[in-house]
């Protein structure tokens, strides 16, 4: 029963570590300008992994994505990759557990293939959650290394190293701090890990019922006062009138009991 609990808990857990993951991918604000002493106040920009947004005062919001590959930084798309390989081993994950989980019963599949589907979609989700967390912090380094290095005198450079990708441009450049996406990605991909160690544990909990267990047979032995008493009733006498007779009428030795 507890290895039970331990399963679902942990892919209930895992489901929403997955939904938190893909939840950041596609937000766009990983990066928001902070605002604090910015001359700056009618426009707001933040940008994400595939888009980079302007929000002007009067509410007008425009976001365009990045139309070129080859021209943003090799942190950015190693981000890209590790979040979608992050998604698609959740995924993986996921519909195994469902095969795998203790309470349905699928046609005749033993208590033991249960257990060993059980410990691979824990380990796809822990991996998964490894990806989701490594992913996020780079880009929150890539984020503290464009604040410390951005002024709002330096030649127009946006957060990214380039003019226009993920800011303004010209004399006057934001700087970025941490959007809203990274902490549902951290939160997403923690959560991720903790079901995948409850998926782990719940396979250990499940592989130590699967021990067969043999039903013994009570033997008593026979105690030392045990008294064996001898049948009183007579045995019938065998006379010489059964004896067989030969074809020439004469009686032979042989001898036939009738029951």
């Amino acid at each position: 029963m507890a290895a039970t609990l331990c399963q679902v808990m942990g892919f209930m857990l895992s489901l929403l570590g997955v939904a938190g993951i893909i939840a950041a991918t596609g937000m766009d604000q990983w990066a928001t300008e902070d605002l604090f002493d910015n001359p700056v106040t009618a426009v707001y920009s933040y940008s994400g992994l595939w888009n980079s947004c302007v929000r002007q005062s009067s509410g007008f919001t425009e976001c365009r994505p990045y139309f070129t590959i080859l021209g943003l930084p090799a942190l950015l798309q190693a981000v890209r990759a590790l979040m979608i390989v992050g998604i698609v081993l959740g995924a993986i994950g996921c519909l195994i557990a469902i095969f795998a989980l203790k309470c349905l019963k699928m046609g005749n599949m033993e208590d033991n293939i249960k257990a060993t589907m059980t410990l691979t979609a824990g380990i796809l989700f822990l991996l998964a959650g490894v990806c989701g967390i490594a992913g996020v912090s780079a880009f929150a380094n890539l984020i503290v290394q464009s604040f410390r290095f951005t002024t709002y005198a330096d030649g127009g450079y946006g957060m990214y190293g380039g003019g226009g990708v993920g800011g303004l441009t010209g004399s006057l450049t934001p700087r970025y701090t941490f959007g809203p996406a990274l902490f549902v990605g951290w939160i997403g991909a923690a959560i991720l890990v903790i079901g995948g160690v409850m998926m782990c544990l719940a396979c250990r909990g499940m592989a130590s019922d699967n021990k067969q267990r043999y039903d013994g047979m009570a033997y008593k032995a026979a105690s030392q006062h045990t008294i064996y008493k001898t049948d009183p009733r007579p045995r019938p006498a065998y006379n010489d009138s059964y004896k067989a007779q030969s074809m020439d009428g004469r009686q032979s030795n042989q001898r036939f009991d009738y029951v």
